[in-house]
Formats: structure tokens, C-alpha cells, sequence
């Protein structure tokens, strides 16, 4: 039986492709090779109504984790929107009911920014306990003395208990890394990992995360941000943690209540915090900054030449199927991302 031929959607033209920030020399280069494609050379964040606008004079949207596209743009959106193509692997940005009910498609770019997010989150493992941020201000100070038994103190990872809360792709990359360095790794997930692949990333499956914030040492964020998961780690799971423990966060800055957090931190009930994300990006509240042992990072676990250049072609491959009438490789399922 042969099979249906596959008609191209735009076989006399070029889909007109908008996109929202400014990305990677050579990603842009080839988006307007191909495409019709309108680029954000001032790389300036696009107000909702500039939102608004382009989708409603484009056949591809591209934005990024930071561009909110909710279901009253995606109504106001006009009907040749087909494809809203994101560059980034979180999806919780876009509404993806509302985007199904008008059959517009949603993409993103899972995987490529793995090894990059596990490496940054494995400096604020290792950086948090060995205080690194402080050291670093006491030399920029000019206020270090020299070498003392007695002096920056902090803790050895090795023998400690990492408790790692999301173990898809970056859960279990920063896994492979901290075994290395000697760490206990328990971790929590909503499906419990095959035991083969526990044994080769030496993980011990914790079922309540009650339990897994009382015996973590450090504790790491790796899950999406749901509603069931917003405040995931509050006043009461942060209290359950061991005295002079720390938290680590690269995923989402919304999983943590930041007043418990801070307040924990200024109690002295954790010895310091690991944070590349925040929940009002890209402000960040004063009082994080002012803790000697919180490392503050902005945003930068996939910032990488390589990672920003393959999650660029993995919005060209998407936007290509798509534009020759075929399912692109990314597209997101609102049932799968519910359940993940």
C-alpha cells in the first residue's frame, strides 16, 4: 500500500518566522536563508503586546523560556499562527491547552542543554559547602591576610548525601558527576528509575520527599515547574533539612518559596544556596545578594556556544518538518508534559 504523499505548506513561498530574542550568528543566518524570517536585533525582551502583534502577522513564533504566551494571546493570535517554535526545553511559558484548541503546534528543544546545566549545577555543589563565593570577595576586597589553619572553613563533599528532586535527563547527568566526587545521591522522582540505571548511576530511590530533604546534605532542583511542584520546597520541607545544609537550584526559581529560603539562610539554619534562577527574573531579592555564602548566577546553566547553537537547529529541524507538512521531532504533548 503506498503511502500518503505529504504535501508541503508553503509550496510557492517562505513561512514568515518572527523571532523574540536576538539568538546565535549562525542560527539567525539560516533562519533567513530559509525562511521569511524577521530577527530582534536589539535582543530587547518583546512586551506582550509586541507579542501580540507578531503573532498575529506570523506563521512561526519563536520564543524563549522567558516570553510568557498565554491563552488570550493565543486566542487573539492570527489563523495563519501554526507553529509556535521555543527555543528551550520548558514548555510551562506557553499555554499548551489553548494552543491545542486553536491546533496551533508547540516545539521546543529537549536535551542539548543537559551537560551544560549538570556542569553549572556541579559548581554550586561543590562551591556552596567550599564557600567559594566568600573567598572570592575576600581576595577582590583586598581584606585576605594569607593562608590560616583556622581559615573560610567550609564542609568536604565526599561521604555526604546529595538529594537530587527530578531525575529526567539533568537529574541524572548531575548523578554521573557527583559520584565522582563521593556523594551519597539519593534521589526522588515521580517515576522511580530502572534498577539497572540506579546501579550504573549509583542513586538510591527516596519515595517521599519529606524524607529526602531530612537526610540531604545538599539538596538540587531538577524538576519541571507545574502547579504541583510551584513551592515545591516551603518553610516546612527546608526545616526538615540537617542543620548547615544548602540547596542548589538551576531549574526553576518558582520551586522555592524565597522568603522560607531566605529566611532559613539568615537563621543560620542553612549554611548557604546555589541559585541560577529566581521567581521574578531578572530581579533578584537583596537579601540573597547580601548573604556571604549564596552564590547568585544569572540564568546561565545553558549558556554555552555549543548548547545555544544546537537548541537554535533544533528550532530550524522543527519549523522544517513543520513547513513541509510533516510532525515536527519536538512537538510538545500537553498530556505528556502533565504526566512527566
Amino acid at each position: 500500500m503506498p503511502e500518503p504523499q505529504v504535501t508541503s505548506r508553503f509550496p510557492d513561498s517562505k513561512p514568515r518566522v518572527v523571532l523574540t530574542r536576538h539568538l546565535m550568528p549562525s542560527v539567525e543566518a539560516r533562519m533567513s536563508e530559509l525562511y521569511d524570517a524577521v530577527l530582534n536585533e536589539s535582543d530587547e525582551p518583546m512586551s506582550r503586546d509586541a507579542l501580540i502583534a507578531a503573532m498575529q502577522d506570523c506563521d512561526v513564533l519563536v520564543p524563549t523560556v522567558t516570553d510568557r504566551i498565554d491563552a488570550d494571546m493565543i486566542e487573539a493570535a492570527d489563523d495563519r499562527l501554526g507553529l509556535i517554535a521555543s527555543f528551550g526545553a520548558g514548555t510551562e511559558h506557553i499555554d499548551l491547552a489553548a494552543a491545542a484548541k486553536r491546533r496551533i503546534i508547540v516545539t521546543n528543544t529537549p536535551g542539548v542543554f543537559t551537560d551544560d546545566t549538570a556542569d553549572l549545577t556541579m559548581a554550586a555543589i561543590i562551591g556552596v559547602p567550599r564557600r567559594i563565593r566568600e573567598g572570592t570577595q575576600l581576595v577582590r576586597r583586598g581584606d585576605w591576610t594569607g593562608w590560616a589553619p583556622s581559615g573560610l572553613l567550609g564542609r568536604k563533599l565526599g561521604g555526604k548525601v546529595l538529594g537530587i528532586i527530578g531525575m529526567g535527563r539533568i537529574g541524572q547527568a548531575v548523578a554521573h558527576r557527583a559520584r565522582a566526587f563521593g556523594l551519597d545521591i539519593a534521589y526522588h522522582n515521580r517515576k522511580r528509575l530502572p534498577e539497572a540505571l540506579e546501579q550504573m548511576l549509583g542513586a538510591r530511590f527516596v519515595e517521599d520527599i519529606d524524607a529526602l530533604c531530612a537526610e540531604a546534605d545538599i539538596l538540587t532542583l531538577h524538576c519541571p515547574l507545574t502547579e504541583e511542584t510551584r513551592g515545591l520546597l516551603d518553610a516546612r520541607r527546608i526545616a526538615l533539612m540537617k542543620p548547615g545544609g544548602s540547596i542548589v537550584n538551576t531549574a526553576r526559581g518558582e520551586l522555592i518559596d524565597q522568603d522560607a529560603l531566605i529566611a532559613a539562610l539568615q537563621n543560620g539554619h542553612l549554611a548557604g544556596a546555589g541559585l541560577d534562577v529566581y521567581p521574578e527574573e531578572p530581579d533578584v531579592d537583596q537579601r540573597l545578594l547580601d548573604h556571604p555564602n549564596v552564590m547568585t548566577l544569572p540564568h546561565i546553566g545553558s549558556a554555552t556556544v555549543e548548547g545555544r547553537e544546537a537548541s537554535g537547529e533544533k528550532v530550524i529541524a522543527n519549523i522544517r518538518f513543520w513547513a513541509d507538512g510533516h510532525r515536527p521531532p519536538d512537538q510538545v504533548l500537553e498530556a505528556l508534559v502533565q504526566s512527566a
